[in-house]
C-alpha cells in the first residue's frame, strides 16, 4: 500500500493534507511499540557482529520505553571494520560508477519504501514530531539520489582537457580516496549519516559508519537498506559504541583515508587538526554547529518575522545547528514583535512527538535536560525569562520553549552554543552595530533577516558572515541542505566544508584529482 501511494514530505513544507499519511505513520508507531526491546547487531564485512556487551537505547519520549539493545563495540570491532573496508576498496573502486549508483539508488528507494517504519523509529529515538521525522527519512533518500545524479551528470567526473597536438590526449579524472569514516550526530540520524555515506560510496570509497550513541536504531535501519540493496561485503560497515573507544579508534586509524564528522566544535576541530598532521594531510568534511542570529528590521512584516523566528528557535527543540539562538529586533518594533512572538510560542504543544497534536517533543537525553535547567537558571539571574524556563512532563525529557530578554551583552551565553529551545532577545537601533554583533561569534552557519526594504536586504546579504542566509522565510531557518533546492555552506567554526550532500560541490570532496596524459 505504501509503495502504491507515494508521499513527499520536505522541511520546506512539513505538512501533508493527506490523512493516509497519518494513518500509516500511526500504524508504524503501534507496530514498533509492540515489538520494541529486541537486540540488534553491528554489520562488518557483510556479516552480523555481536559484542560481549550491549547498551540499551532508551526513548527520550518515555524513559520506560527500551527501544532496543545495541552492541557496545570495541577497538577490535572498529579495527575489523576498517580492515574489511580496506580489503573491499579495490573491488568497489574498480566497479563501474554506473553499477555503483544503481545499487545506491536501490538503497534510496528502499528507504522511501520504509518511510513510515523509519520515521516512527526516529520520532521515538530522537523526539522528532512525525513530519520532521518523515522529512528526515525522505531527505536521506534524496541526498543519496542527488549524489548518484551528480556522478551521472558528470560522467563519473572524467573530463577531457586541451591537447598539445593530435597525438596528445589529456584528461582530468576524480578518483576515490579509500576507506571513509562517517560519524553522524543525533539530531539528523538519517540525513547526516546516509547523505555523507551515499556520497562516499557513489565516489567509489568504502565506508565505516558510526552513529551517535543516542541514535543507533536509525543507523541500523540505514545499514539494512544498504545491505538489502546489494552492496558487496565490506563496502559499507556499521559499528556502534562509545566515542572514546570506537570513535577514537576510527579517527586514529592509519588506514582511514578520509572522514565526515558532524558534531561539536571541540571534537570537530580536534579531528581536523589530527587529519592535517602526520605523513600527509587527509580530507575531513566537518560541520560543527552554529550560534545563529536573526535581525528583525523596523521595516519587517512582523507576522512573518514572528512565525519564522518561532519555527527557527524551537523546531526540533532547538537541537538543530541552524536553530535561531540570538534575536536582534529594532527598538521601534520590539514591543509589537515580542507580543506576536510570545503569543505564537505559547501555542506550541509540547509532548509525545508521535501524537499528531504535538509540535515539540523532548530533548535528546538527561544531560541535555540538565543543561537546559542550568542555562535557564543562569538567564533568570541575569535577565528576564519572558516565556518558558521550566521542565515539563517527568515521563520524558520535556522542557518548555524559552525566551530570554534583557540579558547583558557580555553574558557568555550570547556566544555559547546551547543546542536547546532557548532564544535570547536584544533590541537594536544602529544597523551597522547590530551587524557587528551578529558576526561576532566563532560560528558562521546560518543567519536570517526580516525586512520589506530591498536596500536593507542587499545590505544584509553583503555583510552577513555565514554560509547560509535566508530572508523573510516564514518557515524558519534552513541549512540549505535539501538537494536541488538549496546549497549548503559553513563559515568560520561552523564547518570546513558542506554538511550534507545538497551542495553542487559535495560529492567531489570524496575524490581527489588525477591528471592523465597519453601520447600516441
Amino acid at each position: 500500500m505504501i509503495q502504491e501511494h507515494k508521499f513527499k514530505v520536505t522541511y520546506s513544507t512539513l505538512s501533508s493534507p493527506d490523512p493516509l499519511l497519518h494513518e500509516l505513520y500511526d500504524k508504524a508507531v503501534a507496530d514498533f511499540r509492540a515489538n520494541a526491546g529486541q537486540t540488534y547487531p553491528m554489520w562488518i564485512n557483510g556479516e552480523e557482529r555481536f559484542a560481549e556487551q550491549t547498551f540499551a537505547k532508551i526513548s527520550p519520549t518515555d524513559t520506560s520505553l527500551v527501544m532496543g539493545h545495541f552492541q557496545k563495540g570495541t577497538e577490535q570491532d572498529a579495527n575489523d571494520a576498517v580492515a574489511a573496508a580496506k580489503a573491499a576498496f579495490p573491488g568497489w573502486r574498480d566497479t563501474p560508477w554506473q553499477e555503483r549508483i544503481a545499487i545506491l539508488r536501490r538503497a534510496a528507494d528502499l528507504m522511501s519504501d520504509r518511510l513510515f517504519k523509519m520515521g516512527a523509529v526516529m520520532s521515538l529515538e530522537v523526539g522528532k514530531n512525525r513530519l520532521e521525522a518523515l522529512g528526515d527519512v525522505e531527505e536521506t533518500a534524496d541526498l543519496i539520489r542527488y549524489n548518484c545524479d551528480a556522478m551521472e551528470a558528470n560522467d563519473g567526473f572524467v573530463r577531457p582537457l586541451k591537447n598539445e597536438s593530435e597525438k596528445h590526449h589529456n584528461r582530468s579524472v576524480l578518483k576515490p580516496y579509500g576507506v571513509w569514516v562517517v560519524i553522524s550526530p543525533f539530531n539528523f540520524p538519517g540525513a547526516l549519516a546516509g547523505g555523507p555515506s551515499g556520497a562516499a560510496l557513489a565516489a567509489g570509497n568504502t565506508v565505516v559508519f558510526k552513529p551517535a550513541t543516542d541514535t543507533p536504531f536509525t543507523g541500523w535501519l540505514l545499514a539494512e537498506a544498504f545491505r538489502d540493496a546489494g552492496l558487496p561485503p565490506g563496502v559499507f560497515n556499521f559499528v556502534t559504541g562509545g566515542g572514546r573507544t570506537v570513535g577514537q579508534t576510527l579517527v586514529d586509524h592509519p588506514d582511514v583515508a578520509g572522514i565526515t564528522f558532524t558534531g561539536s566544535y571541540d571534537v570537530g576541530m580536534g579531528i581536523i587538526r589530527q587529519f592535517t598532521t602526520g605523513k600527509y594531510p587527509r580530507p575531513c568534511v566537518a560541520e560543527m554547529g552554529g550560534k545563529n542570529p536573526v535581525i528583525v528590521s523596523n521595516k519587517a512584516d512582523l507576522d512573518k518575522a514572528a512565525l519564522g523566528c518561532m519555527r527557527s528557535a524551537f523546531g526540533l527543540q532547538g537541537q538543530k545547528c541552524s536553530a535561531l539562538s540570538r534575536l536582534y529586533v529594532h527598538k521601534d518594533v520590539k514591543d509589537e514583535f515580542m507580543q506576536k512572538f510570545v503569543d505564537l510560542t505559547s501555542q506550541i504543544n509540547v509532548g509525545d512527538p508521535t501524537d499528531q497534536n504535538n509540535w515539540m517533543g523532548p530533548v535528546i537525553n538527561k544531560s541535555a535536560k540538565e543543561d537546559y535547567l542550568r542555562f535557564v537558571e543562569d538567564l533568570s539571574e541575569h535577565g528576564d525569562i519572558v516565556f518558558g524556563g521550566k521542565a515539563l512532563d517527568d515521563k520524558g525529557y520535556y522542557v518548555a520553549p524559552t525566551i530570554a530578554d534583557n540579558v547583558p551583552e557580555d553574558h557568555p551565553l550570547w556566544k555559547q552554543e546551547m543546542f536547546l529551545p532557548i532564544v535570547m532577545v536584544e533590541a537594536f537601533d544602529d544597523f551597522d552595530e547590530v551587524m557587528q554583533k551578529a558576526n561576532d561569534v566563532e560560528y558562521g552557519l546560518t543567519a536570517g533577516f526580516y525586512s520589506e526594504d530591498q536596500d536593507e536586504i542587499d545590505w544584509f546579504l553583503d555583510h552577513m558572515e555565514a554560509g547560509v542566509l535566508y530572508v523573510n522565510r516564514a518557515s524558519g531557518a534552513t541549512t540549505g541542505a535539501w538537494p536541488g533546492y538549496q546549497s549548503f555552506g559553513g563559515w568560520k567554526g561552523s564547518g570546513s566544508t558542506g554538511k550534507a550532500a545538497g551542495s553542487f560541490y559535495y560529492v567531489q570532496q570524496y575524490m581527489h584529482e588525477q591528471s592523465q596524459t597519453i601520447v600516441e
